[in-house]
């Protein structure tokens, strides 16, 4: 048929029979290297059981099923016809991308996950067009967590970032699971480039007061590796030291993931900055060497740095009933281009915790690039915009500066 592979290129690989005559096609969604598998045949779901056992025996807590809508095919396996690129990040409806046969193996996958002792998890990467379709997979009998990039692919605007809010809880709240929120993984621009808009300080600034917004809404956050230092992409990279196989495949289309997957930087004043073993040495993605700046080591206990900003949330986050936990925001009145909504602890009004626990978590995110003024909504709790935190002024308004988020305890 017509498929092309997510990589670039034609989904179809020919064999070599030993005497050297054409043999048979496989499909291969991605690189040749990944053939698919025929999931209509027992012998491969027979292997598969045995692989998650080997692990579970083990005492392993559960897997992350990549591409975990890609399994089943469309019966016939009908050509798509001529149009854009296939799409691993995207919204189009393949015929071999959430085929609803997919979830007969994932029922199965939970009933073997269940069977073990502890709490065992499976979560899906799983693309799917909509938050309803993406719902299907964290059904009660299926995976316990599907990543929600449909958050991941909100632009920073305030109407379309409540929508995705909006829509992923009731999607998720739906089916009773809980919802998960990320920004940035090992297949996309990293957030703190994609919010910059060309300038890389306002993409630190959204990077963070987005980090703030995603770890005080109810369910799940998923942190991708390097995010806690405000690490941007790195857009430079010569092609020789490029590893992505798309980039390869299709003479650079899509192929630039190698970009947000360049080891973190731990310590030290040149690469591999505590990566690996060879001090001094290149990591298997060169580093910048402007990232000694943003290194574990530079940010450790740095007021304001975006690791202590990611530290504070985080223990806030478990300190607080109101953040987190629970099922739904209300939303608040705010001037455009600001965000507000009130998170609160189950079973609790507004003043009643105890042992310095707020009740209730006001959020407000500034999305404007300049700074607003509003009512100041309680105590400070923390500022994505520290030393310019938001300050008091006359009349018990609040300064809150551009591109910031902020949380107050009510």
């Amino acid at each position: 048929n017509d498929w092309e592979s997510v990589f670039g290129g034609p989904a179809w690989t020919r064999t070599k029979n030993p005497d050297g005559t054409p043999g048979e096609w496989y499909l291969h969604l991605f690189a040749p290297e990944q053939p698919d598998l025929n999931w209509d045949d027992p012998e491969v779901r027979r292997e598969f059981d045995a692989i998650l056992r080997f692990w579970l025996d083990l005492g392993v807590d559960g897997f992350r099923i990549d591409v975990a809508h890609g399994m089943v095919k469309a019966a016939g396996l009908p050509d798509i016809g001529h149009g854009r690129q296939a799409e691993l990040i995207g919204n189009q409806v393949l015929p071999f991308f959430d085929q609803d046969g997919v979830h007969e193996i994932h029922r199965h996958w939970r009933r073997l996950l269940d069977s073990y002792g502890g709490d065992r998890i499976g979560v899906a990467e799983a693309w799917a067009p909509s938050p309803e379709r993406l719902a299907l997979y964290v059904r009660p009998d299926e995976l316990h967590q599907a990543f929600n990039f449909q958050f991941l692919k909100s632009p920073w605007e305030p109407g379309a970032l409540r929508t995705v809010v909006d829509e992923s809880l009731r999607a998720t709240g739906s089916v009773g699971a809980p919802t998960t929120w990320v920004l940035s993984n090992h297949d996309v621009v990293r957030h703190t480039t994609r919010y910059a808009d060309g300038d890389p300080e306002r993409g630190l600034r959204r990077a963070r007061a987005a980090a703030l917004l995603m770890l005080a809404l109810p369910g799940s956050a998923y942190v991708y590796q390097g995010e806690e230092l405000g690490l941007p992409e790195v857009t430079d990279l010569p092609d020789e030291a490029r590893q992505d196989p798309s980039f390869f495949r299709a003479d650079g289309q899509d192929g630039f993931r190698d970009g947000c997957r360049v080891p973190i930087p731990w310590s030290g004043s040149e690469p591999p900055y505590g990566f690996g073993p060879r001090p001094g040495g290149p990591s298997w993605l060169p580093q910048p060497p402007r990232w000694k700046e943003l290194s574990v080591a530079e940010q450790e206990g740095t007021p304001g740095s975006t690791l202590e900003l990611y530290r504070s949330a985080i223990a806030l986050r478990r300190e607080h009933p109101a953040l987190g936990a629970g099922e739904a925001v209300e939303w608040l009145d705010a001037p455009e281009g600001v965000l507000a909504f009130r998170r609160t602890a189950a079973g609790a009004a507004p003043g009643s915790a105890g042992d310095g626990a707020a009740a209730a978590v006001v959020v407000t995110l500034n999305t404007l690039g300049r700074a607003v003024e509003l009512t100041a909504p309680g105590r400070l709790l923390l500022s994505s915009a520290p030393p310019a935190a938001p300050a008091p002024r006359s009349g018990g308004t609040v300064r809150i500066p551009a591109d910031s988020c902020a949380w107050w305890a009510i």
